[in-house]
């Protein structure tokens, strides 16, 4: 931030808000298709309906192996029912305790904030949403910059 020197008292105005909004996330590394729900928190069924939204996407005869970090509601006892019914054709992938820099999701999350979010104001949560939804939007479709930015090369 920049103030002239001739200001002696300096206001800025933000907008006073601590809001959010939950988003969960998953990229096909086959197609670069990009997946997602937003929801009000991080919780075992919110988790549980994003899978199943994952698993509705998911190509017939294929197996769907969705790379994790270990936060608690991905470990949820609530899911074990819906875990075991489709065992075969979804494994869930934990990698070590803390460590971010691993997972492909936040790289796209990365992404997210520097073409829609950074440098940029925001008076409410709906603006803010309104613009990461149009980014998401675009990602929906295959394409390969998220294919090349989630794959392992």
């Amino acid at each position: 931030m920049w103030i002239a020197p001739e200001v002696k008292d300096p206001v800025l105005t933000h907008a006073p808000t601590r809001k959010s909004i939950a988003c969960f996330g998953a990229v096909s590394l086959e197609t670069g298709k990009f997946a997602y729900s937003l929801c009000d928190t991080f919780d075992a069924k919110t988790f549980e309906t994003f899978l199943r939204l994952l698993l509705r996407r998911r190509t017939c005869a294929k197996r769907m192996v969705i790379v994790l970090d270990n936060a608690r509601y991905h470990h949820a006892k609530l899911l074990a029912p819906m875990l075991h019914k489709y065992r075969k054709v979804l494994t869930l992938l934990f990698l070590p305790p803390y460590s971010p820099q691993l997972a492909p999701i936040e790289r796209v999350w990365k992404l997210t904030r520097r073409l829609a979010t950074h440098n940029r104001y925001f008076e409410t949560l709906a603006e803010v949403l309104d613009v990461v939804q149009q980014c998401f939007t675009r990602w929906t479709k295959s394409n390969l910059v998220l294919r090349r930015l989630c794959g392992i090369i």
